[in-house]
């Protein structure tokens, strides 16, 4: 379903991507997953159509993604990171917006949101204005926006801040549900043991290029670790979290290299 192959993007001299390639396939959850700044959101703005590559392809279903041209898009449902809806609007009127821009039936639309809105109760909100909602409230509505066209490609930039624990698992379910009916579904998040327990496979990505992907066992094994927290400390550079944790509290508490107590002593 999705394909991308030899992906690389520049800030500068700095490197986001490097010539990273994978493919999702349809019926699969796929997770990306790497520390902040190993090129995960920039990944997912080629994909969407949002940024151009310095070189590479990004395919779905079999086309070439043209950036900026709109056509693709008809397939994706997406929920950004730090995703900024439309706070003037309502609950109801956000969705039937989403709904327009996809071109939807409206009369079915409108029957959905109704039952939508109530099944994650959000109904009593529904003609609120999104400004007065929580942030959970509103990473619910991102979610069902995203859903709500049927799309045959789910990418999902952490998209569970805020939700409490049941609505992830709503969600979760959810998202097995559109595998098994044949979507294909991209996840970037730092949930790792949710992951390890969600997706069919996983790619690590560190410094903009790929280290290891494969099934969570098989990058456990990869890495010598028997979880995919561990696995994921050791394949981006992080070899002793207790060593790190210790010497960042000395810092703090002042007693690190060439420090004294720092008591008495005025900032700036």
């Amino acid at each position: 379903m999705l394909s991308i192959t030899n992906l690389s993007k520049r800030y500068g001299s700095i490197p986001a991507v490097n010539e990273l390639s994978f493919q999702v396939k349809a019926g699969e959850i796929f997770a990306l997953l790497g520390p902040n700044g190993a090129g995960k959101t920039t990944t997912l703005k080629i994909i969407l159509g949002l940024l151009r590559p310095d070189q590479g392809e990004v395919k779905i279903n079999g086309t070439g993604v043209v950036p900026w041209d709109s056509a693709h898009k008809f397939q994706i449902g997406y929920v950004p990171e730090n995703g900024a809806v439309y706070e003037s609007l309502t609950g109801r009127e956000y969705l039937r917006f989403v709904s327009e821009l996809y071109h939807l039936d409206p009369d079915a639309i409108a029957r959905k949101t109704d039952r939508l809105l109530d099944l994650l109760g959000l109904k009593p909100m529904a003609d609120q204005i999104l400004r007065e909602y929580s942030k959970g409230m509103k990473q619910k509505i991102m979610i069902v926006a995203a859903l709500l066209p049927d799309p045959r490609l789910i990418i999902l930039d952490e998209p569970f801040p805020g939700l409490d624990a049941n609505t992830v698992s709503v969600f979760k379910e959810i998202l097995r549900r559109y595998a098994r009916d044949g979507k294909a579904i991209l996840l970037s998040s730092h949930m790792l043991e949710m992951v390890e327990h969600l997706a069919d496979r996983v790619l690590i990505i560190y410094q903009g290029t790929g280290r290891v992907c494969g099934t969570a066992a098989e990058v456990m094994a990869a890495a010598g670790q028997s979880s995919l927290d561990r696995a994921f400390n050791v394949l981006t550079g992080v070899r002793d979290i207790a060593a790190q944790a210790g010497e960042i509290v000395e810092t703090i508490h002042g007693r690190g290299e060439g420090e004294g107590d720092g008591r008495g002593k005025n900032i700036g």
